[in-house]
């Protein structure tokens, strides 16, 4: 059963690209809705983050040095805010988080940015197929079913995020540490238990 899962979702993946537009509008929804009934947060919450995540990138955006000389994303799961990146000084590092903190409803901001030039495509591709990994051998662990964690890659250190017990935390750390390429795992987990 497992690797039937696993194959189904392999075989989806590969074929996405072939998929005519309204075909994948109706498989985005479904998977948004399915993400939405699995998902711990509310609804509301779920939102929220969206909102986050597209205010913080806005105003990121807006500072040219930001836009031009640093590479950052923003990840928000229950209004905590991870972001990542790299940024050629440390006080265009500190301007980042100073313009995430002050988004609306953002509760705390992990500021996982580094001091470096911008990464590579080479490596940013490196790290979606990592990610890609993660997210596939959680996706087929009976354990995880139905629980919707966050899985961001940065240059090999991945950051899980979500709302989970202590016991479903220690699974989805070990698939993320088994899993090849990953050099680091990050949890920033909130716990139920």
């Amino acid at each position: 059963m497992k690797h039937t899962k696993l194959l189904q979702l392999l075989i989806l993946l590969c074929l996405m690209p072939y998929i005519s537009g309204c075909a994948l509008v109706a498989v985005g929804g479904a998977a948004t809705a399915a993400t939405v009934a699995v998902d711990r947060r509310t609804p509301g919450t779920q939102l929220e983050d969206q909102t986050i995540e597209v205010k913080a990138g806005q105003a990121l955006k807006s500072n040219p040095e930001l836009n031009e000389q640093a590479h950052w994303n923003v990840i928000s799961y229950n209004t905590v805010v991870l972001l990542t990146g790299e940024t050629p000084t440390d006080a265009m590092r500190q301007k980042a988080l100073e313009l995430v903190k002050s988004v609306d409803k953002v509760t705390h901001v992990y500021n996982e940015i580094t001091i470096a030039a911008p990464s590579s495509m080479v490596a940013r591709t490196s790290d979606s197929y990592i990610t890609t990994k993660v997210k596939t051998q959680m996706f087929a662990n009976k354990e995880l079913t139905g629980i919707e964690i966050k899985v961001v890659t940065e240059k090999g250190v991945v950051y899980l995020m979500g709302i989970v017990s202590r016991a479903e935390s220690e699974v989805a750390t070990d698939i993320a540490r088994q899993t090849g390429g990953v050099q680091k795992v990050v949890k920033l987990f909130q716990y139920t238990d």
